[in-house]
């Protein structure tokens, strides 16, 4: 998982295993950020759209900002002026393009989560230095 800022930059990254569901890995990414601040909002897709995780973000300080699913029972939290927010997630998925430029990110060769987890950092390093030098 990783975090993006608002041009796309990378604030946070973490490896987890693939059964776990994104919501639960939230704080863990969270957690393991790059930059001592925690961001104001924090944009994900249709499996974010959860009013637990929602409340304990907002305990927080940070802002969930996700459509809700077709199949949602509960009344709705998120209205248009937020939402428009949604359109500007494409720049996270420019940043995991960048990250699927480097080889040994893009096919995982590594049989342990913390080796690939120090590539992708490396490739974020990357990322960053180029955008600052």
């Amino acid at each position: 998982m990783v975090v993006a800022d608002f041009n796309g930059l990378p604030l946070a990254a973490d490896a987890a295993s693939a059964r776990p569901h994104e919501v639960t890995l939230v704080h863990d990414t969270l957690s393991a950020r790059f930059t001592r601040e925690r961001p104001e909002r924090l944009i994900g897709d249709r499996a974010y759209d959860s009013d637990p995780l929602d409340a304990e973000l907002k305990e927080q300080g940070v802002e969930l900002i996700a459509p809700h699913r077709a199949n949602r029972s509960k009344p709705a939290t998120q209205d248009g002026r937020q939402l428009r927010r949604y359109r500007r997630r494409w720049k996270v998925e420019r940043l995991n393009a960048w990250l699927q430029n480097f080889r040994r990110v893009a096919t995982r060769f590594d049989y342990y989560a913390e080796n690939y987890l120090g590539f992708v950092h490396l490739g974020c390093i990357k990322i960053l230095l180029r955008c600052y030098l």
